[in-house]
């Protein structure tokens, strides 16, 4: 079946890499289709393909990290099925709402659950999604999801800073308890890969509300070892930069942060830039929101960010699913 990928947020910089993946992972059957989308004056959303999608599998590359985003995608798989259209395929680098993956106030919302259900009754046929806050948000669906773990974007850039700049000092950490699983997929990939055995720490913290660290306690030997914070994503960077601190505080030799969704909201730019966070690693499933050019604290902290692209395991994902082989087998080169 022929495929296409249309890209619905302005993200040229994450299609001209896929591009470049679909060549050399020879995916023929591939290609990038165009679109038109507008919002009319009154706010309205309108979503056009101009590449003809009928009986072809159909790509739709979005982060939706945003109302207006969200409704494109929607509006989008809704023209791809009046268009006859025969799969559906939604790929979200960024999972909207994943954070509200169950309900944390007696009456309130499930958002992971709505953004599935929203994408399945309009057509999705299955979806490709990165590093998603928490496991089950796969169960909200009834069709097929393909998760893309971080531990497949960053296993050289951890295997990097071991074998070229820190060595047997290097410890990778969780920012809290829930992310160990995480950190400890991440070690066990890079041991398996690079014959590279790290140790792992945590960091056990309280919150007064959202975005707001009460206290944190370290679990391990921080004294003259080099930190390697990794999380599913920074917001508004108030705890990464907080565990930053107080690892170097305890006597930590420095510390990086790798990310797989750089949110970077509100102060997050300040606070990196004024932390003792010597980097700050993401891949590129959104884009990255332009500093203050006349704030020279926000320049410094968005200098600290360095970005690894989605595209090859995105082309992974895709290959997959075109020639109905082991993603798994595809994730491992």
């Amino acid at each position: 079946m022929e495929s296409l990928i249309f890209v619905l947020d302005g993200r040229f910089d994450i299609i001209d890499e896929v591009k470049q993946q679909l060549i050399i992972k020879e995916l023929d059957d591939t290609s990038v289709g165009h679109l038109k989308s507008q919002v009319f004056s009154d706010g309205e959303i309108n979503v056009e393909f101009t590449s003809s999608v009928r009986g072809k599998r159909v790509y739709l590359l979005c982060s939706s990290n945003s109302s207006d985003l969200i409704m494109t995608l929607n509006i989008a798989i809704d023209a791809a099925k009046r268009a006859a259209a025969a799969e559906i395929i939604p790929i979200l680098p960024y999972y909207p709402y994943a954070r509200q993956d169950k309900k944390d106030q007696p009456r309130g919302p499930i958002g992971a659950k709505v953004i599935a259900e929203m994408l399945e009754n309009r057509g999705a046929s299955h979806v490709i999604t990165f590093d998603l806050h928490a496991d089950q948000i796969q169960g909200f669906f009834d069709i097929p999801v393909t998760h893309m773990e971080g531990k497949f974007l960053f296993d050289r850039w951890v295997a990097h800073l071991y074998k070229q700049e820190h060595g047997e000092s290097m410890v990778l950490c969780s920012p809290d308890a829930g992310g160990t699983k995480r950190v400890k997929s991440v070690r066990d990939r890079v041991r398996d890969k690079y014959d590279i055995d790290l140790p792992i720490i945590m960091i056990d913290k309280t919150r007064k509300k959202a975005n707001e660290i009460d206290d944190m306690v370290v679990i391990g030997e921080v004294k003259g070892k080099y930190i390697v914070i990794i999380d599913d994503m920074c917001d508004t960077a108030g705890t990464l930069c907080k565990a930053a601190d107080t690892l170097v505080e305890m006597g930590a030799l420095g510390v990086t942060a790798i990310v797989t969704h750089g949110i970077f909201s509100g102060p997050a730019y300040d606070r990196i830039g004024l932390s003792k966070l010597d980097k700050v690693v993401c891949s590129d499933s959104l884009q990255l929101r332009n500093p203050n050019p006349y704030d020279d604290m926000s320049c410094l902290g968005y200098d600290k960010i360095e970005v690894v692209t989605t595209a090859n395991q995105i082309v992974n994902a895709m290959k997959a699913i075109n020639q109905n082989v082991s993603v798994e087998d595809l994730k491992r080169g």
